[in-house]
């Protein structure tokens, strides 16, 4: 007989996990809960910057709204929807379409003044960089 450990707190843990996936406030911005799909995003860290790669197929980089506020940046667009395929009278649509949105929460070392975005080949590359972090110093004590 295989003896199996009870975990009651992990319930919990469980749950809370859960409810910090909810929007904190009703009426507060919950587009995350009313777009249609989330881009894969890919996020690196390297000595001099972070930076974000997202998937983003079929999007004209003019749909692409990028914002930074209060160290959060946000990542928003549309999909446009394009002719759909008919034949013998049935439709195939495997691409979603629609409204992404995204958020991501930037470290204290992050330089939101100096923020950078290009998109190739439907993939948005953001670069963030690190502020220049003054050195520690040594302080001669006076005896």
């Amino acid at each position: 007989m295989t003896m199996m450990r009870y975990e009651p707190w992990s319930l919990l843990g469980q749950l809370s996990r859960e409810l910090g996936r909810m929007p904190d406030m009703p009426g507060t911005d919950d587009s995350a809960a009313t777009s249609d799909w989330a881009p894969a995003v890919d996020i690196r860290e390297e000595t001099d910057a972070y930076v974000l790669h997202a998937d983003i197929p079929g999007v004209d980089p003019k749909d692409i709204e990028l914002n930074m506020e209060n160290g959060v940046l946000t990542l928003r667009g549309e999909r446009k929807h394009e002719s759909e395929e008919e034949k013998n009278g049935y439709k195939r649509i495997e691409r979603v379409r629609g409204t992404f949105f995204r958020r991501f929460s930037l470290p204290d070392t992050a330089d939101a003044e100096n923020i950078s975005a290009r998109s190739e080949n439907g993939v948005l590359e953001v670069r963030i960089p690190k502020q220049a972090r003054v050195q520690p110093r040594r302080i001669e004590i006076a005896s």
